[in-house]
């Protein structure tokens, strides 16, 4: 063994340099690992917030908008439900939802 340890010596220190390059080269490979999962991590979290954001502004706009054409309808004698399903529809489709909403009404009345 002593023969073995006398023969390694000279190259004792590059062996000592390599693993102090190796353990930095370690540290910066776990940090942009950690970076890249909280980026990953981000990006999957704040998509489905922004669509749920999206759908809740969107059926608020189409709870205004069928307020609004019932208000305005009322002169002329046409109507849609305001409720919750159907400003979500509206939400939705945006004014084509308001066409079907018109459509289903006048399927119902005939």
């Amino acid at each position: 063994m002593e023969h073995v340890t006398e023969m390694l010596e000279p190259y004792a220190d590059k062996v000592q340099e390599a693993v102090t390059k190796l353990t930095a080269l370690q540290g910066f490979g776990a940090a942009v690992l950690t970076v890249g999962l909280i980026a990953l991590a981000w990006f999957i979290l704040t998509k489905p917030i922004k669509l749920l954001f999206k759908l809740i502004t969107n059926t608020v706009l189409g709870f205004i908008s069928l307020a609004v054409i019932n208000y305005l309808g009322s002169f002329i004698g046409v109507s849609i439900g305001v409720n919750w399903i159907n400003a979500l529809i509206v939400g939705i489709l945006g004014v084509p939802g308001v066409a079907v909403l018109f459509l289903v009404r006048w399927l119902m009345m005939v």
